[in-house]
């Protein structure tokens, strides 16, 4: 790992860790919110919570815990919410960068993280607490930014094992941070803050914690990161294979694309079959194993796990001899496999429910392949496709074509992917309360085989050199 790679990949694991701390926290949040502003029906909580809960009411009238159902709605609208912001200013974080520096809005954003925590920590009313993730959807941008790093300073030999890195840090992240956050949700508030005699959040420890690890990052960034943009990366040596390789790799620009646009419609469609399923996922623990907080943690926290192993231990090394495309289509299968799994469970549950527990466990596996696999494997697919902004001859910065520039590319192949994530578990558990956990997850099988079969193309398609 080269020296501005553990930079990113340590400032990616600060922010991750920074960003999945809350994740456990929504529905009691909300719980929170709710004691404190039950009085007031013209509230933003009030009037949410009403729409809420006549959306649900339209698939799905439970014979209890209503309100808990509603609660855990709310948490993935609150999610979706966060996912559009994403899927509107990706584009055009990507774009600044290409004209400005991935460092300096880098930094810039920030900025805007550090606003988010600051907000959360004295967020007493739901109002200001949605406030605080508004600034934060408008403003993260460590996770494409940090991608575009990558891509400026590997070749498209090793693009794959660079981009990797961003997979491992989110399987890392997404085991610790929740636990963590968790943790110190319980904790009480430093003598240091309470001393300041301010009202603060409920969970005013666990958003410090995050206010902690944003600074740290945004000032290891500001001494340690250089500027990427126009860097042009060493160059190992090529061998005759690798060189008859390349050779056929090059196309048009149209080419490429044409393929940037295909695999931008992919990334939506998968996030939007796959960020249902995770969400739903808690749906299916509670509503048939009726599992706890805990249970559904060691659940998450083992996907994650898995993930991570299989991300440093089996993508980075055959990613190079499978091919990006065909690395995707792998994962995208091994969901559906694991949705087939999944389908079949409910009919377990009440005669043999160790079966019903194995088809679980079996199709937690599935998706940890999944985690490890598709969207590190089409990001590099489509890193491969944009200009590398220097002239391969001269090893000048040379003039790129806009549509194909790394941070505006790069920025709306991720905005495609977050907009599937905002619709994604919206669709799902609509269709989980009206139609069960079945009919739902086996849809989802057999939409993910479609979106298989129609990757042949893509991977068949060797990354651009």
């Amino acid at each position: 790992m080269g020296k501005v790679e553990r930079i990113v990949f340590l400032s990616l694991v600060l922010d991750l860790f920074a960003f999945t701390i809350p994740l456990p926290l929504f529905p009691r949040i909300i719980e929170w919110y709710t004691v404190r502003e039950i009085s007031d029906p013209n509230g933003l909580l009030s009037r949410t919570l009403r729409f809420v809960s006549a959306v649900r009411g339209i698939f799905y009238k439970p014979l209890q815990n209503s309100q808990r159902w509603d609660v855990v709605f709310l948490g993935g609208l609150m999610g979706s919410v966060f996912s559009t912001l994403q899927f509107l200013v990706s584009p055009h974080i990507g774009s600044l960068s290409d004209t400005y520096g991935r460092r300096n809005v880098l930094l810039v954003t920030m900025i805007g993280n550090i606003l988010s925590a600051l907000i959360w920590i004295q967020s007493t009313t739901f109002a200001s607490y949605m406030l605080s993730r508004v600034v934060g959807g408008l403003s993260e941008g460590n996770v494409q930014l940090a991608t575009a790093i990558l891509s400026d300073i590997s070749t498209p030999r090793n693009r794959s094992k660079a981009l990797a890195h961003v997979g491992i840090a989110f399987a890392i992240c997404f085991c610790i941070g929740p636990p963590i956050g968790a943790y110190f949700a319980s904790r009480p508030v430093p003598l240091f803050v309470g001393a300041l005699q301010m009202e603060l959040n409920v969970y005013a420890v666990p958003a410090l914690l995050t206010l902690v690890l944003l600074i740290a990052e945004t000032l290891f960034l500001t001494v340690a990161l250089p500027e990427t943009r126009n860097t042009q990366p060493d160059k190992p040596e090529v061998h005759v294979n690798e060189k008859s390789n390349a050779a056929s790799a090059v196309r048009s620009v149209q080419e490429r694309t044409e393929i940037l646009r295909v695999l931008r419609k992919l990334h939506f469609l998968f996030l939007g079959i796959f960020s249902g399923v995770e969400f739903t996922l808690t749906f299916l623990t509670f509503d048939l194993f009726d599992w706890n907080n805990k249970q559904n943690g060691a659940l998450i926290g083992t996907i994650g796990i898995i993930s991570a192993l299989l991300q440093g231990g089996y993508v980075r090394r055959a990613i190079s001899k499978v091919g990006e495309g065909k690395m995707a289509q792998r994962g995208v299968s091994s969901c559906a496999l694991g949705l087939v799994f999944l389908t079949i469970l409910p009919h377990f549950v009440s005669t043999q429910p160790k079966i019903a527990v194995g088809l679980l466990r079996a199709a937690a596996v599935c998706l940890a392949f999944t985690s490890a696999t598709v969207v590190s494997s089409l990001t590099a697919h489509a890193s491969l496709q944009c200009d590398e902004g220097f002239d391969k001859d001269t090893g000048k910065p040379a003039a790129v074509y806009p549509e194909l520039a790394k941070g505006k590319a790069l920025g709306e192949f991720r905005s495609s992917g977050q907009l599937g994530r905002a619709i994604g578990p919206l669709l799902a558990c609509a269709s989980y309360w009206t139609f069960g956990p079945s009919v739902t997850y086996g849809v989802s099988a057999m939409a993910m085989l479609t979106l298989s079969a129609s990757m042949k193309t893509v991977a068949v398609l060797p990354g651009k050199s």
